[in-house]
C-alpha cells in the first residue's frame, strides 16, 4: 500500500496547530522537505520534548515523505537552544540526506515563510505555500505520527504541554477527545483558584474558561494564567472594544509595521495602514484592508510592538474577513526583497516573554510516560482543514481503540476519525461522537 494512503487510512494532519490533512502533502512532488521543530510559542515545549524522547520515530517519518515524495533533501528546523534535541535527532542522521537548520531563538522563527526562508533562503511567492517554492513543511509530531501511519497505527493520542500556573508543568499524550479539565489535573491541577486557559499558545491561540472543551489532532498545549493577568483581561475582551479603541487612540507611528516579521521579509503587510480602516469613515477602508492580506496572525504586532496597547493584529483579522465576504483579493506586485534591517528587528523570546509578564512561568516541561485516565471522550468530527468527517457509527455501537468511526467523504479533502479509547458509543451528532469507557465483552 502507498503511503499516501496508509497516511490517509490513519487520519493524519498537521500536528501543529494547521490541521492540513497530511497525505495531501505527501503526494506532492517537492524538492525539500521540512521538519519544523521551531516552537517559538512562549512557554510550550511539546515539541523539544518529542524529539528528546522519540527522535528515531520522527526521523523515520521524514525519511518515509522523503522517499514518497522522491525529495531530494531535507531538513530539521531546531533552535540551536535546544541542544538536547539536535543531538538526538542528529544521531539518527547519519547515511541520510538530511540535516539540522539550526535556528535562532527568535519569534516566530517557527512561521512557514520564516523557516522556508532560514533552511533554504528561497522566499515564498505572496499568498502562496511552501511548495510554490519546491518545499513542503511538517510539524514534528506530524513526521512521528507518518511513522506510527506507517506500521498502520492511526492518530488516537495526541503530545500536549500543559504549562503556566499548573503545580506540575509536563508534556505527555492524551488521547483524542480528553477534556481539558482532565489534561490539566494530570498535570497536578492549577495553582491558582481563578484562571483562563490559552489554547494553543499566549500569541497566537484562543483565550477559554470552559474546562469541558476537547483536546483535538490539532492541540499543541495548554497555558493556564491567572484570571487577573493582563494577558486575560486583554483577550477577554469584546472584538467591538478592541476596534472602538484603537480607532480612537492609534497615532500611526507605524511600530507594528516596523517589527512585523512578513514585512521585515519582504512581503506588504502593514498593520499601522490596516488600523486606518477602523477610522470614523469608511472611505478607503478597502484600500487599508488590503494590507492585511499577507499577516500570518503572529500577534507580535499586538503583544509587543504597539507602545499603546492596541489590537492591530485584531485589526488585520477583521480585514481579512471584511475582504473575504466583498470578494477582494489583494495581490502583490513589489516584488519580494528582505529588508536590510531585518535581523536587527527580530525579536529575541526571553525579550517577548518579559514584555508579556509570563517570565515566572518560563519552566520546563518534562515528558510525563503516564497517560491521562477518562471514562469518556468527545472526538470532534472536523478536526483538520477541509471537511468533517461522517460518523459510521451509531448509539450503541463497541468500539475498539483505533478502530474508524468517521470518514471523510468521497472526493473531498478531510481527515479520518478513529477511537481513542475503548468503550461505548453513547452520542452521534453533525458535530462529534462521545465514546464511554467500558471494558469489550
Amino acid at each position: 500500500m502507498p503511503l499516501t494512503d496508509k497516511i490517509f487510512n490513519a487520519g493524519v494532519v498537521g500536528a501543529g496547530g494547521a490541521g492540513f490533512p497530511t497525505h495531501v502533502k505527501a503526494g506532492s512532488k517537492p524538492e525539500i522537505v521540512i521538519a519544523n521543530g521551531a516552537e517559538c510559542e512562549p512557554l510550550i515545549h511539546k515539541d523539544y520534548e518529542l524529539m528528546v524522547n522519540f527522535p528515531e520515530e520522527i526521523v523515520n517519518g521524514m525519511k518515509l515523505i522523503l522517499e514518497s515524495t522522491s525529495a531530494k533533501k531535507g531538513y530539521f528546523g531546531i533552535k540551536s537552544k535546544n541542544a538536547s534535541a539536535i543531538d538526538a535527532i542528529r544521531s539518527r542522521l547519519e547515511g541520510s540526506r538530511i540535516e539540522i537548520a539550526e535556528l535562532g531563538d527568535f519569534y516566530p522563527s517557527g512561521d512557514e515563510y520564516e523557516l522556508v526562508y532560514s533552511a533554504t533562503k528561497r522566499l515564498i511567492p505572496p499568498a502562496g505555500i511552501p511548495l510554490d517554492v519546491g518545499c513542503v513543511v511538517n510539524n514534528v509530531e506530524t513526521f512521528y505520527n507518518v511513522a506510527k501511519a506507517n506500521e498502520g497505527l492511526p492518530v488516537t493520542e495526541k503530545f500536549v504541554c500543559i504549562a503556566g500556573a499548573v503545580n506540575k508543568p509536563s508534556s505527555f499524550f492524551t488521547p483524542v477527545g480528553i477534556s481539558f479539565k482532565e489534561i490539566i489535573e494530570h498535570a497536578g491541577g492549577a495553582s491558582v483558584k481563578d484562571f483562563g486557559v490559552f489554547v494553543g499558545g499566549i500569541m497566537m491561540g484562543s483565550l477559554t474558561f470552559d474546562l469541558d472543551e476537547v483536546v483535538t489532532k490539532t492541540t499543541t498545549g495548554l497555558i493556564i494564567l491567572p484570571k487577573e493577568h493582563y494577558l486575560i483581561k486583554r483577550k477577554n475582551q469584546p472584538p467591538q472594544n478592541w476596534h472602538r479603541i484603537g480607532k480612537s487612540a492609534c497615532d500611526q507611528c507605524s511600530y507594528c509595521t516596523e517589527f512585523c516579521p512578513r514585512y521585515l521579509l519582504g512581503y506588504e503587510v502593514q498593520p499601522h495602514k490596516v488600523m486606518r480602516s477602523l477610522g470614523f469613515t469608511k472611505t478607503g477602508a478597502n484600500v487599508w484592508n488590503q494590507m492585511a492580506e499577507l499577516c500570518c496572525s503572529c500577534g507580535l504586532c499586538t503583544l509587543y510592538a504597539c507602545p499603546e496597547d492596541l489590537y492591530p493584529k485584531e485589526a488585520c483579522d477583521n480585514a481579512k474577513s471584511e475582504m473575504r465576504a466583498e470578494g477582494i483579493k489583494f495581490v502583490q506586485t513589489k516584488p519580494v526583497k528582505v529588508h536590510p534591517v531585518k535581523e536587527g528587528r527580530r525579536v529575541p523570546l526571553k525579550q517577548l516573554i518579559k514584555r508579556l509578564n509570563v517570565q515566572d512561568y518560563n519552566a520546563p516541561t518534562p515528558f510525563n510516560k503516564i497517560l491521562p485516565e477518562t471514562s469518556s471522550v468527545k472526538i470532534l468530527l472536523k478536526q483538520h482543514i477541509g471537511e468533517a468527517a461522517v460518523p459510521l457509527v451509531k448509539i450503541g455501537d463497541k468500539a475498539a481503540k483505533g478502530s474508524l468511526i468517521g470518514k471523510v467523504p468521497d472526493g473531498k479533502l478531510g481527515a479520518n476519525v478513529h477511537a481513542s479509547i475503548k468503550g461505548i458509543v453513547s452520542q452521534v451528532t453533525k458535530e462529534y461522537i462521545r465514546i464511554n469507557k467500558q471494558e469489550l465483552q
